[in-house]
């Protein structure tokens, strides 16, 4: 059974729909879903550049250097730990950062007067 059984007829100009589709595909949702988003007080962002997968296999993979530095490290006992955390910490912060910046949608702002 489906979660959502309700229905509309929703009728747009042609502007209005170009303008719709236009931003439906900039997210890379579905009609439906970037309506939902809305409804529920979101703005949804467009989809990352493509720039942005590479950077952040970029971050992830320094992040498994940092990691493997660490094992080594380790194992022969010869490591600043507050050097090393206060890098793996940064880097963290940058991966969470730009994952958020680029992906996650924004609370929409209401108009004056609601």
């Amino acid at each position: 059974m489906r979660k959502r059984s309700i229905s509309f007829l929703l009728r747009l100009s042609e502007s209005e729909h170009v303008r719709l589709m236009n931003e439906v595909k900039q997210t890379g949702l579905s009609r439906e879903a970037y309506i939902r988003a809305l409804i529920n007080g979101y703005i949804p962002k467009p989809l990352p550049p493509p720039d942005y997968y590479a950077m952040m296999r970029e971050l992830h993979a320094i992040g498994n250097n940092l990691n493997q530095l660490a094992a080594k490290a380790h194992a022969t006992g010869h490591l600043d730990r507050a050097a090393f955390q206060q890098e793996a910490d940064q880097l963290r912060r940058a991966v969470q950062y730009i994952q958020q910046a680029v992906t996650a949608p924004e609370p929409r702002t209401k108009p004056a007067g609601i």
